[in-house]
């Protein structure tokens, strides 16, 4: 299994970055290949469980909303109408789901209502909040910011599984996900603050002195992706629980589905550019 995992990450890591670095449409395709098989898991996932979400609609508005939050990004001449073309989507979406479920509910659904706010939350989880990705690497000096956040993510989620599978002895959370320990969850804050401390300062070398980045915000940024990003890690848990499935999927073999690999980034990242558009813009 670990021998999968390392083969997943050397795989996806190099092409990534790329991307990230890049910029422009090639982030965005790399956002889409995380997000768009993420939204089809989720709505799998709740179908094993017996609902009936629309499918078509959870991939198709992940897409939508994603785009309509960041086509301001790619297209300057847009900003003004950001809030009309972000809101109008998502009214849109809100009344196709609303009629696909009337239908569906017609032709036999017996908890349409239920299926309904299934179909709205996972549109809204995945497009609405993966919209803020985009966002965050539009922002003046987007590229270190987002070279900061996500590596502080990503060693805060290995520093709490390496700390807690070691030292681990308080559950943090034993209904949703038994194996994770409060000395986890400390460890992975620790490790957060040091690696986004440490990737803002190599970020700030790229930015500029007169940028806000650097091993201060960073440290700051990788202290809270620490704390939310748990949350997003727990709330597919939380999914996967009430359903019944240990993992979202298997795309990524022992890493599970592309769900289980972004769930703390879907809460991280957007509450990321709130801060920075706080207290470092």
């Amino acid at each position: 299994m670990l021998r999968q995992r390392l083969i997943v990450t050397l795989l996806l890591l190099p092409p990534g970055i790329a991307c990230i670095f890049l910029g422009g449409g090639w982030y965005f395709g790399l956002l889409l290949f995380f997000f768009l098989p993420a939204a089809y898991e989720y709505a799998q996932m709740m179908r094993r469980g017996g609902h009936r979400p629309a499918l078509p609609l959870i991939v198709g508005g992940t897409f939508l909303l994603a785009s309509a939050q960041a086509a301001p990004a790619f297209w300057p001449a847009l900003q003004p109408l950001a809030g009309t073309l972000s809101g109008g989507m998502l009214t849109l979406l809100l009344v196709a789901a609303t009629t696909w479920h009337l239908v569906d509910f017609e032709r036999g659904a017996p908890a349409s209502g239920t299926d309904w706010a299934i179909t709205v939350a996972g549109m809204a989880y995945l497009g609405w909040m993966g919209g803020y990705f985009t966002l965050v690497r539009a922002l003046p000096d987007g590229l270190s910011w987002t070279m900061t956040i996500l590596p502080a993510i990503w060693f805060s989620d290995s520093g709490a599984y390496t700390v807690g599978s070691r030292l681990g002895k308080h559950r943090l959370s034993p209904r949703l996900s038994p194996k994770k320990t409060w000395e986890g969850y400390i460890g992975g804050i620790v490790w957060g603050v040091a690696f986004g401390a440490l990737f803002g300062a190599l970020s700030s070398f790229r930015a500029g002195p007169e940028s806000a980045v650097g091993f201060r915000s960073g440290a700051i940024v990788g202290l809270f992706v620490s704390l939310v990003g748990t949350l997003g890690d727990l709330g597919i848990s939380m999914l996967k629980r009430q359903v019944g499935v240990k993992d979202s999927g298997n795309l990524l073999g022992a890493h599970g589905g592309l769900l289980d690999r972004i769930d703390s980034w879907i809460v991280a990242m957007p509450l990321s550019y709130f801060v920075i558009l706080l207290f470092f813009q």
